[in-house]
């Protein structure tokens, strides 16, 4: 007690105390207040329910963010090149020429690559007719078959397609106005990721794109529309309150008329192939639209997961049934060994390849080129 009194009766220590307090206490609130922010990272962007996490909105804090590099047709073709031609090439990994039994072998490499009966048919014959007119049965002789006969079906189904842009792709030589696209597909086949881009590679080539938010039937997916909207910079019609498809459908080829729009392209619900009566609200919805343009819908492009391999052909069977489809807009073949089913659309479907999707980038859908395909997976 006595040394207590001591110490604080001492003016010097007093005054020391005074002072070094406070320091201690800012310096300590300063410490605290920086490695606490540095640590504290942002909070994730807001996301409407059920939209896809990925497809984000780009903020001014990544605007000069370095974008990702685009995706080549040849790198995102890896999975099918290597089932395809991989596996004809290891059949002559240890022979100079092809036996009877390896012929054999070689169509069952075909028939398990998803491009349809009738085309390994037709490619078979081709290589069959190439040996015993050359009597060359090695393995150059037999990749220039395959290749050959494949540009040959391409060749009947699809047109000429200068450049990469995708007003090229899907002909907007005319002066039509507004250009009328309606896109179908099943559940999950990226139709709605499709639009998105779709969108804003138009915006991107100067057109003024409205786009109609015709799946009434899911409710998140007017969200994750407005989302690629948004991103795209585009228009869209969403009536609130509307809930027939057909009715939305015609109310913006009407607004986009009276406009001035270059562009509508109408979303519609996606269903499975076999339901019948949702097929019958599609073929309603085209002649809606017909009531406003008798001319249109000037394209229905249907979206096909590559993925899906043989089941798409279905697919492509009954829309094409029900609506004429125009095209296809063939997704996801950079994650699918898959992608041979672009040669069954073409020839058992007779079926154009309008745009493939090798990437998750709005610069990773791009308009098909058959030379290009061929030469990436053979």
């Amino acid at each position: 007690m006595l040394v207590l009194q001591s110490i604080l009766q001492n003016e010097n220590f007093i005054l020391c105390l005074a002072i070094s307090v406070p320091l201690l206490l800012t310096v300590g609130a300063f410490l605290i207040f920086y490695f606490g922010f540095r640590k504290k990272k942002p909070l994730a962007e807001a996301v409407p329910a059920g939209v896809d996490s990925s497809v984000q909105i780009q903020t001014s804090d990544s605007q000069d963010a370095p974008k990702p590099k685009a995706a080549s047709v040849s790198d995102s073709l890896s999975l099918t090149r290597s089932g395809f031609f991989g596996r004809i090439k290891n059949i002559f990994s240890d022979k100079p020429r092809l036996s009877a039994n390896e012929l054999e072998e070689l169509e069952e490499i075909l028939y398990t690559s998803d491009l349809g009966p009738q085309t390994v048919q037709r490619l078979m014959q081709a290589v069959e007719t190439k040996l015993k007119a050359e009597g060359d049965s090695g393995f150059e002789s037999v990749r220039a078959a395959i290749k050959n006969e494949m540009l040959d079906i391409f060749s009947q189904t699809q047109n000429a397609v200068q450049g990469e842009g995708i007003l090229s792709a899907l002909d907007f030589s005319n002066e039509v106005k507004p250009r009328v696209l309606m896109i179908v597909g099943v559940n999950g086949a990226g139709k709605t990721t499709s639009i998105g881009k779709i969108s804003s590679l138009l915006a991107g080539q100067g057109k003024r794109v409205l786009v109609a938010a015709g799946d009434t039937f899911r409710a998140a997916a007017g969200s994750q529309l407005k989302v690629w909207t948004e991103r795209a910079q585009v228009e869209i019609y969403s009536p609130e309150g509307v809930s027939d498809p057909s009715a939305v459908a015609f109310g913006a080829v009407t607004m986009a008329k009276a406009q001035n729009f270059d562009v509508v392209v109408v979303d519609t619900a996606g269903r499975l192939h076999t339901q019948k009566s949702l097929m019958e609200e599609l073929k309603k919805m085209k002649r809606v639209i017909t009531k406003v343009m008798p001319e249109a819908p000037h394209e229905v492009l249907l979206v096909l997961d590559a993925s899906s391999g043989q089941n798409a052909l279905q697919q492509a069977r009954e829309f094409h049934a029900a609506l004429g489809i125009t095209g296809v807009v063939l997704t996801k073949l950079d994650g699918t060994a898959k992608g041979g089913v672009a040669l069954g659309l073409a020839y058992e479907m007779k079926l154009p390849i309008k745009l493939i999707g090798i990437g998750e980038g709005i610069g990773d859908l791009r308009s098909f080129h058959s030379q290009e395909f061929v030469d990436s997976i053979i």
